[in-house]
């Protein structure tokens, strides 16, 4: 199979063009596509044998339920059997966005979406291609992130030919992805709502509108393994390199430099190939050894938009071990925290 790929400008959209992707995705093929968080990886989520590829093209298991896309709010009465004015606070403040919410879904949505459960997850993609695609489709569209699964997500188009090249039939290139990271998951079908995955919103911006909110503790902790994942990201390893990632933890940034430039030493004496990820403040304390900046401390969106790329950009660069700064978990930064994690195998060292 070639892969085909589509160049669509975001603020000139060709919709002949992006037609050519919308009836590929009717005809139960699997386009990859452009959000605001991470790339998508699109089938007809009303279509069981589509989905099926889905899975098959990323390698990922069939306990880990997808999330549906949509391009207009009121489609997500059809998808669901009931909407909490909790729910539609949301989605009228942060929709489109990158906010995924949790409904029981409806009987029109395949078992294979959900993973056997009786709850959906969807969302309102923000990205402008991604909108209009959508809505050229006719069809709500199932999009888990377009990798292979246990690698970090694409932000760009480039990412995903690496990944999935000649396993899926298009991919639509409009730019580089803002957020970087996937959405905010959380789950309205509890009281209090939970956020069950951290993203682009932050939970701070979810209880200035409906008030309090739990946090899943498997957030930043490992999901039982006989559990079923409500949401993606929640119980296989996620977003990992090639290289072993050890996260080194701490709020005083003297202390995490100290402590990364000694086990580098160790691992170098080792034999090993080490990357340091650093940020903006420390980038220049790391003379020796392959660094890269994931951004600036001051402001984590932009940590957070380059994180996987800088995770690629390590494998690209054949490291070995990466031995990476954290970040404080507050706002966005609970999200980069739990990417990173997840991408270490929850291997984290205290400098303290």
């Amino acid at each position: 199979m070639v892969t085909k790929i589509i160049e669509i400008d975001s603020e000139h959209i060709d919709k002949n063009k992006l037609n050519i992707a919308a009836e590929a995705i009717k005809e139960g093929k699997i386009v990859a596509f452009p959000t605001e968080t991470v790339y998508g990886l699109g089938a007809n989520a009303l279509n069981s044998a589509a989905v099926e590829r889905i899975f098959e093209a990323k390698g990922r298991p069939s306990d880990n339920p997808l999330i549906v896309h949509i391009a207009d709010k009121e489609e997500v009465y059809e998808l669901t059997e009931s909407i909490s004015e909790k729910a539609v606070a949301l989605m009228d403040k942060l929709w489109p966005g990158p906010l995924t919410l949790v409904f029981r879904k409806s009987s029109i949505i395949p078992s294979i979406i959900t993973a056997g459960l009786n709850t959906v997850a969807i969302r309102m993609p923000e990205h402008p291609v991604a909108r209009e695609l959508i809505r050229l489709s006719g069809i709500p569209v199932a999009a888990p992130s377009a990798n292979v699964s246990g690698k970090p997500s694409t932000t760009t188009a480039q990412h995903v030919l690496q990944d999935l090249d000649g396993k899926i039939e298009m991919i639509v290139d409009a730019g580089s992805s803002r957020v970087g990271l996937e959405s905010t998951v959380l789950d309205m079908t509890v009281e209090p709502p939970m956020l069950l995955r951290p993203g682009g919103v932050t939970p701070e911006q979810i209880e200035e509108i409906i008030g309090h909110i739990e946090i899943d503790k498997t957030i930043l902790e490992r999901l039982n393994i006989d559990n079923v994942p409500k949401c993606p990201g929640m119980k296989y390893k996620h977003y990992s390199p090639k290289a072993h990632v050890t996260l080194i933890r701490s709020r005083n940034m003297d202390n995490q430099v100290k402590k990364i430039l000694d086990l580098a030493k160790n691992k170098r004496q080792e034999g090993k190939k080490v990357g340091v990820c650093a940020t903006d403040q420390t980038i220049n304390r790391y003379g020796g050894y392959e660094v890269l900046s994931m951004g600036n401390r001051d402001k984590p969106e932009t940590i957070a938009a380059n994180l996987f790329s800088i995770l690629r950009e390590f494998d690209d660069m054949g490291i070995e071990v990466i031995l990476a700064e954290t970040v404080d978990e507050d706002g966005v930064g609970l999200a980069i925290m739990n990417r990173m994690i997840k991408a270490a195998g929850y291997d984290i060292i205290q400098a303290d």
